[in-house]
């Protein structure tokens, strides 16, 4: 089967392509920041203190209304921002306006006593997170020389392991409201991404191309492929989202003493990250150096299965937490070099917002299909079910990535 390879050659890139990567990467850091240590931490505390034993129905409707309202607006501002760029002007705009409205979901959220009032604000928090998310990408994809993508994609898993980190730190002050703590994450978010909102954007690929690329296999890449592609992220995706959303659940349902139990969760997951990041950088340059991906994100899906494997076996915190690391390692491979590999099978230049926010309906998707799945399967007390099914989702998703037969 044919792969997907960069074009062109790192050597002769630009020194400012260096920068750009950094400023990218970071945006991503800070786009992370604004929404993991929030969904995976700081609101299931919060929906637990309100909810106790009905937390999981609770949680589980909250995360099902925001992923529906991030997979609409992810769509909706990746496409306002190709009309920004097909009228002269950029999509760094989206991201301030996106930016701004975050800040003001935060405060929702701080101000939130109801369950109900709960859900509003996750919801008005996933349609301003999603107006920064839908044009960051949809810049890597032309700004980011293909020959730098799989650079570009390992970069992406700096993101995680600094989100967590930050988590971490949070968790672990008690002296620290929870104003406090959202109000450091909006900092830290606005930090991040402001080099890249201040660096003026350079296109390494046509805004508009002359014609629509038609058939052939060193023409225009199938839609059949980008489809394909998409479902293996979507697999993924599925075991991202369940087990980052339910994590605190699960070491609940495992751990006897959990006195220090959402301090440790936190640690736990900037471990993992930071073990990922440069495995994930290492393979992401790898691959561009190759000019093949669908090796790498094989055995990273084959990875990923065995650490969910492990966390559906295990019987205390040891187990868990490394079977845990051995996941977050394959998870973070793949879905860095995925994020390459995607990108260079876009159909159509002039559309690229457009399409990655229909791409995106993989990230978001899962949070409507993995709670349900969770909530079936699962008790506060016994999760192996759940992580048996997510193994077999990314054994699945290492597949279709094998059935992607087209190249640039």
């Amino acid at each position: 089967m044919l792969d997907v390879g960069p074009t062109g050659s790192a050597a002769h890139l630009p020194r400012r392509s260096t920068l750009f990567l950094l400023a990218f990467a970071l945006a991503n850091v800070g786009g992370v920041i604004g929404y993991l240590p929030l969904l995976t931490l700081l609101l299931p505390l919060k929906i637990e203190a309100l909810a106790g034993s009905a937390r999981i129905g609770i949680f589980t409707a909250t995360v099902v209304a925001g992923a529906i309202a991030a997979s609409l607006a992810n769509i909706l501002f990746g496409w306002l921002s190709d009309r920004s760029v097909a009228q002269g002007g950029g999509r760094r705009s989206w991201m301030v306006a996106g930016l701004g409205a975050t800040m003001v979901a935060y405060a929702m959220v701080a101000a939130a006593q109801a369950p109900i009032a709960i859900v509003v604000a996750i919801i008005a928090f996933q349609v301003a997170v999603n107006a920064l998310l839908a044009p960051l990408f949809a810049i890597m994809a032309e700004e980011v020389p293909d020959a730098q993508k799989g650079t570009a994609g390992g970069l992406l898993a700096l993101a995680n392991p600094a989100a967590s980190g930050l988590s971490a730190v949070l968790i672990g002050m008690p002296a620290l409201g929870e104003g406090a703590r959202l109000a450091i994450i909006v900092a830290v978010m606005t930090l991040c991404t402001l080099p890249l909102l201040l660096m003026r954007a350079t296109r390494h690929a046509p805004a508009f191309p002359a014609t629509t690329a038609s058939a052939g296999i060193e023409g225009a890449l199938s839609r059949r492929d980008l489809f394909i592609a998409g479902a293996a992220r979507l697999f993924m995706q599925i075991t991202s989202a369940v087990t980052l959303a339910y994590l605190l659940y699960y070491f609940e349902s495992i751990v006897a003493d959990q006195r220090h139990l959402p301090a440790n969760v936190g640690t736990l997951m900037a471990v993992g990250f930071i073990l990922s990041l440069p495995v994930a950088v290492v393979l992401g340059r790898l691959s561009d150096g190759v000019a093949r991906r669908k090796p790498f994100l094989l055995v990273a899906a084959l990875v990923s299965a065995a650490g969910l494997t492990g966390m559906a076996f295990a019987t205390g915190w040891w187990s868990g937490a490394a079977a845990f690391c051995v996941y977050a390692i394959g998870s973070a491979v793949f879905a860095g070099l995925h994020a390459a590999f995607a990108m260079q099978l876009l159909p159509q230049p002039s559309r690229r917002g457009r399409d990655l926010g229909l791409l995106n309906l993989t990230n978001t998707l899962p949070s409507l299909l993995g709670p349900p799945l969770t909530w079936l399967l699962a008790t506060p007390h016994d999760f192996t079910m759940v992580m048996l099914l997510l193994a077999a989702f990314s054994l699945c998703g290492g597949a279709c990535i094998l059935l992607v037969g087209s190249r640039r």
